[in-house]
């Protein structure tokens, strides 16, 4: 396993575990990995420092960081479910929705539905309260 530093188009940073270099360039190229606080998918890995071994464990073995890989992965499937099952689905107006809820223009109610980068970033700046929901599930046969 190896732990990127990433940073959007966007310039937000956060980290990622991949399970090799070129894991990360296949999954980047398929457009696979995105920003989890805008949605973008323009993401370069940043430098970091190597990790140097030491006396004592500083990272979990394969078994564990299977496990948490495990752990986050359903904990993002049950908040997926969780919106999908309670929140309306406004599509591709989610943009225009949210600030209108926002600003009172429409029902106060629970919403989720698709938005471009810049349409976050412009809701944000204004103060709309949003979130990336998490991707939905990989199929296993296209995981690598």
């Amino acid at each position: 396993m190896i732990r990127y530093a990433l940073t959007c188009d966007h310039a937000h940073g956060f980290e990622a575990w991949f399970a090799s270099s070129s894991d990360y360039d296949d999954q980047a190229a398929r457009g696979l990995v995105e920003c989890p606080f805008c949605g973008s998918r323009q993401v370069d890995k940043q430098i970091m420092a190597p990790a140097v071994a030491g006396t004592r464990k500083s990272a979990p073995d394969g078994e564990a960081a299977a496990k948490m890989q495990a752990m986050m992965s359903q904990a993002a499937r049950q908040v997926r479910a969780h919106v999908e099952a309670n929140f309306d689905y406004v599509g591709d107006t989610f943009a225009r929705e949210a600030r209108d809820i926002h600003e009172g223009r429409s029902e106060k109610r629970e919403i989720y539905g698709e938005a471009t980068p810049a349409d976050v970033k412009k809701l944000k700046d204004d103060g709309v309260p949003v979130a990336p929901l998490p991707p939905a599930p990989i199929d296993p046969s296209k995981a690598n």
